[in-house]
C-alpha cells in the first residue's frame, strides 16, 4: 500500500485531500491547504514518495484559491 505514506504525510502537514493510483502506472490526486503546507506535500510527492515509488517526474496543474476545503481528511481512493 504506497498510498499510505502518502496519506501519513499529508496529515503531518495538515493537508486535505485524496490520491489514485491510475492504471497507467501513475498517481493522481488533490490537495487543499495552507499554500505553505500545499508546497511543502508538492516538494515530498515530487523527491521523496513512498519507499517503493520512482518519480520519474511531476505534474501540478489546476492550481488555483479556494475559499474553503472541499475535503475533511486525506485518503487513497480505489
Amino acid at each position: 500500500f504506497p498510498n499510505q505514506y502518502t496519506e501519513q504525510e499529508a496529515k503531518k502537514l495538515g493537508v486535505v485531500g485524496w490520491v489514485k493510483n491510475t492504471r497507467q502506472g501513475t498517481v493522481t490526486g488533490q490537495v487543499q491547504g495552507p499554500e505553505e503546507q500545499v508546497n511543502a506535500m508538492k516538494s515530498w510527492l515530487s523527491k521523496v514518495g513512498s519507499p517503493s515509488s520512482r518519480i520519474d517526474k511531476t505534474n501540478f496543474s489546476n492550481e488555483k484559491e479556494i475559499s474553503k476545503l472541499d475535503f475533511s481528511d486525506f485518503n487513497t481512493r480505489y
